[in-house]
């Protein structure tokens, strides 16, 4: 029989609210068998450019990551955001490991070519390394990945935290049954954006067509849907999209999307 994974992204929302941050990581922990934690740290590496006299350049809502950017971003997600997910789970009695993508050459991306617009040090992820990932969950250790790759030839790349939770499911994949766990401040995909309640509680390939033609699903939720759609395509088992409750293992009020 497959061992199990669960791979959970955790949003920018709830790393900045200590309060549900925390309640998170307790239900992170208690998470039975094999698993891996993404986060990003936008929020906080916004912050702390502003506070540093940097104006953050964005263009619809993706950041772009000029050298100077990418030094704030380095040290807030894989230093200080990234350390602090990882006491406090330890605090949990959770053994977990801190890492990005150059860590054990663990993400290995290339940087995003240049359309219409440049992105500057932004990375997209050409595959992962399952064998040096599978040895650290067989010795106990709960991986902590941050929103960082490299390119192999010695630069850091600054690349989207959902992708890299999608692209981890796909190539744990070959080893594991991987659910993949998109948690942030909503209850799950909502029928009615100003009504948290209006839970879809499962979507497949066929009722997502309708759910796009109706605009039901529109704007941030499309990019995180396409990346769902896109590890169910590469034979990930399920993904599901909620609030920090849907880890409980008692709340039904989620989103389960299959094919």
């Amino acid at each position: 029989m497959t061992e199990k994974l669960a791979i959970v992204k955790i949003g920018g929302n709830v790393i900045e609210n200590k309060t549900e941050l925390s309640k998170f990581l307790l239900l992170f922990s208690k998470i039975d068998g094999a698993k891996i934690l993404v986060h990003g740290g936008g929020k906080k590496a916004t912050e702390i450019l502003k506070k540093m006299g940097i104006v953050p350049k964005m263009v619809g809502g993706r950041r772009i990551t000029d050298a100077e950017s990418l030094e704030v971003v380095v040290m807030v997600y894989a230093g200080l955001t990234n350390k602090n997910i990882v006491a406090e789970l330890q605090a949990n009695k959770c053994n977990a490991i801190g890492l990005s993508g150059v860590d054990g050459n663990t993400i290995q991306a290339h940087k995003r070519f240049v359309k219409d617009i440049d992105y500057g040090f932004a990375g997209d992820v050409d595959g992962i390394n399952s064998e040096t990932i599978s040895s650290l969950l067989n010795s106990g250790l709960v991986p902590v990945f941050c929103a960082l790759t490299h390119d192999g030839k010695g630069q850091l790349l600054n690349t989207n935290a959902d992708t890299i939770a999608s692209e981890l499911a796909i190539g744990m994949s070959e080893n594991y049954e991987t659910t993949l766990y998109y948690c942030f401040e909503r209850k799950g995909v909502l029928m009615d954006i100003n009504d948290d309640e209006s839970v879809v509680k499962h979507i497949d390939s066929e009722s997502y067509k309708k759910l796009l033609d109706e605009k039901i699903i529109a704007d941030g939720m499309l990019p995180k849907m396409e990346n769902c759609f896109h590890a169910l395509n590469k034979n990930v088992d399920k993904v599901c999209i909620g609030d920090i409750s849907m880890l409980d293992g008692k709340s039904e009020l989620f989103t389960t999307i299959t094919l």
